[in-house]
């Protein structure tokens, strides 16, 4: 059981699962966010990232990173 505010992602520690058929669903969810998350944006966009990277001294993974996680662009 899950608490409030818990994002359903997988767990951190080696404990077994309750519901075989549950992990596997959410591994496959989990799996087809993050493929579409990190699918390459239009190359005009791209570039616009590249090159506000480089203005930081981030990577470009380094800064998509950072507007998915918080939302914003630096």
């Amino acid at each position: 059981m899950t608490a409030i505010g818990h994002n359903g992602g997988p767990p951190l520690e080696d404990e077994p699962p309750e519901d075989p058929g549950a992990v596997s669903w959410r591994s496959w969810a989990w799996r087809r966010a993050h493929k579409r998350a990190w699918k390459t944006p239009p190359r005009e966009i791209a570039l616009r990232r590249l090159a506000r990277a480089e203005e930081l001294g981030m990577s470009y993974h380094d800064y998509t990173l950072e507007i998915m996680e918080r939302g914003r662009h630096l």
